[in-house]
């Protein structure tokens, strides 16, 4: 018998270093245990504007995504973190309609905060892929996905749709291009984070399409 679902409060963003990579926290707030989840800075954007309260002037990807379930006449009731693979973890959206979609734990999260709703953890995920925080708010030990015996490594690359950690090892290898701009992109994405004011949405559609 699988024990039941936590609801977990998403704490927010943070930029890990020194892989430079963004993570979602996800924490139970009975007994304080998170699941750190590396994000692509897309999708981290997204969170971290929307806990801000900075409402894009057009709609945005997880936008467009409720939009059109309520276009086809259901509604978004929670998300769901199933499961964690390989250090890749994979999520669900519950809809309305009893049906149950797909998705990336990153994706399945931003919409969740978008429509309000929970976000459910299962147990196997929580006791596998959480951490203890100490009294300052850290996490005690390096966050790292160990259930199944997995190693922690890093996608290929910043933005990966696998949701998985990035580690140190993968990049030990001297930077290509492409890395370099990855690089670039997350730190301009930290010091969006730093520097975030609502005013700078005050434009209306200035520059959207």
């Amino acid at each position: 018998m699988s024990l039941p679902d936590i609801e977990m409060t998403v704490l927010g963003i943070r930029v890990e270093l020194p892989a430079n990579q963004p993570l979602v926290l996800l924490q139970d707030p009975g007994v304080g245990t998170v699941v750190p989840i590396w994000i692509g800075a897309p999708e981290a954007s997204a969170i971290a504007q929307w806990q801000q309260g900075l409402i894009p002037p057009r709609p945005l990807t997880h936008d467009l995504v409720l939009s059109v379930l309520e276009g086809a006449g259901t509604s978004l009731e929670s998300v769901r973190i199933t499961s964690v693979d390989e250090a890749v973890f994979h999520a669900e959206l519950v809809l309305s309609n009893g049906s149950r979609v797909d998705a990336r734990a990153s994706d399945a999260i931003a919409c969740a905060l978008r429509a309000q709703v929970p976000v459910l953890c299962a147990a196997e995920v929580l006791e596998s892929a959480g951490v203890e925080l100490d009294e300052d708010g850290e996490e005690d030990d390096e966050p790292a996905v160990t259930g199944s015996g997995a190693q922690a490594t890093a996608p290929s690359g910043a933005g990966s749709p696998d949701d998985g950690p990035a580690g140190e090892a993968s990049r030990q290898a001297q930077p290509g291009p492409r890395d370099r701009l990855q690089d670039q992109e997350l730190d301009e994405f930290r010091r969006f984070l730093e520097s975030v004011d609502p005013d700078d949405f005050a434009d209306g559609e200035k520059g959207q399409g």
